[in-house]
């Protein structure tokens, strides 16, 4: 079983940074400014996304000037996966916690 810093190292120490730095201000807009929750959980998944096709970017810039095995290019597949899996955890944590602060009727 992989640990989280693996996960964290893995996804690309700057990226997963300041994707863990919107999941704090997901938490302190709840507290706050209720009316951002989404928002911040929108800019998490968005930066995910670019994070994400970023580490795609460098990966083919890699793989265009050498041979390399399909482990090699499963395992970037991977670590690009990790910042778009991240950004979507913080989106979804942040809908729950939009749904929770609703005013029932």
């Amino acid at each position: 079983m992989t640990a989280i810093s693996d996960f964290f190292l893995m996804g690309g120490p700057l990226c997963m940074s300041a994707l863990a730095l919107l999941l704090a201000l997901v938490f302190l807009a709840a507290l706050k400014a209720p009316a951002w929750v989404c928002s911040v959980g929108l800019i998490a998944f968005v930066c995910g996304l670019l994070f994400g096709f970023l580490g795609l970017y460098q990966m083919f810039g890699y793989l265009r000037g050498a041979e390399t095995s399909p482990a090699v290019i499963y395992s970037g597949y991977r670590c690009a996966l990790v910042p778009i899996i991240y950004g979507s955890i913080i989106l979804i944590v942040s809908l729950i916690v939009h749904l929770c602060q609703k005013p029932r009727i």
